[in-house]
């Protein structure tokens, strides 16, 4: 990678985070922290406002808009074929955002490239099982409630037809067993509860924040699934 093409690369992966470490920028393009101080020096010198913030890393200043992100033929293939992934695998409010988005995408490519992401899009089918249907329209909600660490209400159906309303703090989503599930800490049972998001009836963001400060991290729980699919 050249130097200009790995200028580029820092500036995307620091528009991308709050907070970028100066290591994780030299893990990343496979050079020396050194280098990072140089590159960093040089994107300020073009007049893009990086700063930096002890124990958390470097940041663009708010307030600081970027020219649109022009992006390389592969790179927005990849994006068509997870848009069929997304269809196949999110639910139906996960899917209206990433088309929203990959329409975003394809305004920046270049013309000549328009006309093939469009023919490679009708000619990429996934057939998943029938018994997998996604028909609800929860995962989105879920992500903004963990992401702001909102207490949400859901009213729920067990596996044994027993309808119950629960007050949940979620903090992660897993699909796993075809099937995606919410882990939340469960209000009324004092415990950590995996809920089949197809089960679902209702569910309602209270806007209130967490009240429990220390979650146990999702790869904790991964590790308690019940089958490893």
């Amino acid at each position: 990678m050249n130097r200009i093409d790995r200028l580029l690369g820092i500036l995307v992966l620091l528009q991308s985070r709050k907070y970028v470490q100066a290591e994780t920028i030299a893990d990343k393009f496979d050079i020396s922290v050194r280098t990072v101080y140089r590159d960093i020096k040089a994107l300020n010198e073009q007049g893009i406002p990086i700063s930096f913030e002890q124990h958390r890393g470097y940041f663009v200043v708010h307030g600081y808009f970027l020219p649109p992100v022009s992006f390389t033929p592969d790179e927005a293939n990849a994006l068509v074929l997870m848009e069929r992934m997304v269809n196949a695998f999110g639910d139906r409010s996960v899917g209206t955002h990433y088309t929203t988005a990959l329409n975003k995408v394809k305004a920046v490519l270049r013309t000549q490239h328009k006309a093939s992401v469009e023919q490679l899009n009708e000619n990429i089918m996934l057939q998943v099982p029938k018994s997998f249907n996604p028909d609800y329209e929860y995962l989105s909600p879920l992500q903004q409630a963990i992401a702001a660490k909102h207490i949400v209400e859901i009213a729920y159906r067990s596996s044994k037809d027993e309808s119950t309303v629960r007050s949940i703090e979620p903090i992660g989503l897993v699909f796993y067993a075809f099937s995606w599930h919410v882990i939340g800490w469960c209000h009324s049972r004092k415990d950590y509860r995996d809920f089949k998001i197809a089960r679902i009836v209702s569910l309602k963001d209270t806007m209130q924040s967490f009240t429990k400060n220390d979650h146990v991290p999702m790869s904790e729980h991964m590790k308690r699934l019940p089958v490893d699919y």
